[in-house]
């Protein structure tokens, strides 16, 4: 990682929840957040948005493609199922699993809401096992040191570019993404 991406990406989980409209906007009284605390909040955000925006794509627009040079939609899943894979595989100190694993692969909606669903589970252990004091012990990625904490603000940070992405899909299907159905339900509820 580039010294100035990773000062960006810090920078960045710390504004994922004001990103989102639909969280609060001030902490409850007593509240202490942590940056792993608040990495972890990131990250379970955003699982879940990945997979309703994965679900909310009816099964007829997984080849969709806004124009013939970009991905199509179901290519967009895997890429971030894979990512994450590849990224956790070095923050759990192991081969990737699905390192064979091809993004152009032809798979079925299910089975790319599988994928997704399963580099969750395999991200999940590593992410919420970080603490304080673990986020800065070194960990080799390649021939590099990098620190424990940083390879989860990578995943939140690729991933919410691939959500923001899914998301333009989603729209020009006439679909409103999950952060702005939750938003939009808040303000109902709101008023």
């Amino acid at each position: 990682m580039h010294n100035a991406t990773v000062v960006a990406l810090v920078f960045a989980i710390f504004l994922i929840p004001s990103a989102s409209g639909a969280q609060q906007s001030s902490m409850p009284s007593g509240e202490t957040r942590t940056l792993s605390s608040q990495l972890l909040r990131g990250y379970q955000r955003l699982q879940q948005d990945l997979v309703e925006t994965a679900e909310k794509m009816p099964d007829e627009h997984y080849g969709f493609r806004p124009t013939p040079e970009i991905r199509p939609f179901a290519q967009l899943v895997a890429h971030v199922a894979l990512a994450q894979f590849r990224t956790c595989a070095f923050l759990k100190g192991e081969p990737n699993p699905r390192k064979d694993d091809k993004e152009d692969a032809t798979r079925t909606k299910a089975e790319e809401i599988a994928l997704l669903k399963a580099s969750t589970a395999y991200c999940d252990p590593p992410v919420t096992a970080l603490t304080e004091a673990s986020m800065t012990e070194l960990m080799p990625v390649g021939p590099n040191q990098v620190a424990k904490g940083l390879v989860p603000v990578e995943l939140v940070a690729h991933g919410m570019e691939m959500y923001g992405t899914m998301a333009v899909y989603l729209r020009l299907k006439g679909i409103v993404p999950p952060t702005t159905a939750r938003q939009n339900q808040e303000m109902k509820k709101s008023q």
